[in-house]
């Protein structure tokens, strides 16, 4: 049985989306720049209804994935205070300038993160190589990696999301994201091989 996450920004949408079907629920802010992190009013509320796990986004700004000091630091102060009310999980990602994943960063909000699961959210998607890029998320021991196979949409990057599924060889979980539909679902699942979907409009999974 396939499991569907549905990203929310609103205690509205979380609703739909529970009723939808979602098994999860990814928290954030402002879904119209790609997600940032909730505010705290938000995150109460959310809080208050859910029935579901849900991972909240930890993304200080909109654009790209390269953090300086205060940034990173803010980022690390959200984590704690996220593990401090046992949130179920986090969702980051982090890139050095040259387009690979930073990897002492990215090692340091794991580390803070435990024990709540970690997924590495489209940033990913950046990266310039997509197989190093896995390898180090892997290595690094994110439990999901938010990604579209590098491509505009998760169907049209379907058989990079093949690639990499074969790749990981279940040391990490493939969550496809970006353009997932009711109708493109039942393809992707099938072409690609993996068990979770990511999408920002609920629907039940056949």
């Amino acid at each position: 049985m396939a499991f569907l996450e549905v990203c929310v920004d609103s205690v509205v949408g979380l609703e739909r989306a529970q009723a939808g079907g979602a098994g999860r629920i990814e928290l954030c802010s402002r879904l119209d720049v790609g997600g940032l992190s909730p505010g705290a009013e938000l995150l109460s509320a959310a809080r208050a209804v859910t029935r579901v796990p849900m991972h909240v986004m930890v993304r200080p700004r909109p654009g790209d994935f390269v953090y300086d000091g205060d940034e990173f630091a803010a980022m690390r102060r959200e984590i704690a205070a996220l593990g401090a009310i046992e949130t179920p999980g986090v969702v980051f990602g982090l890139l050095a300038r040259d387009g690979t994943i930073d990897r002492e960063l990215t090692r340091e909000l794991v580390s803070i993160s435990h024990p709540m699961s970690v997924t590495f959210h489209r940033a990913f998607d950046e990266a310039r190589d997509l197989d190093e890029a896995l390898d180090v998320l892997i290595e690094l021991g994110i439990d999901r990696v938010l990604t579209s196979g590098g491509k505009p949409d998760a169907f049209e990057g379907r058989h990079v999301l093949r690639r990499l599924v074969e790749r990981a060889r279940g040391r990490i979980v493939i969550l496809p994201g970006g353009g997932v539909r009711a109708h493109n679902a039942a393809a992707i699942l099938a072409e690609t091989g993996v068990s979770e979907l990511h999408s920002s409009t609920p629907f039940r999974l056949a």
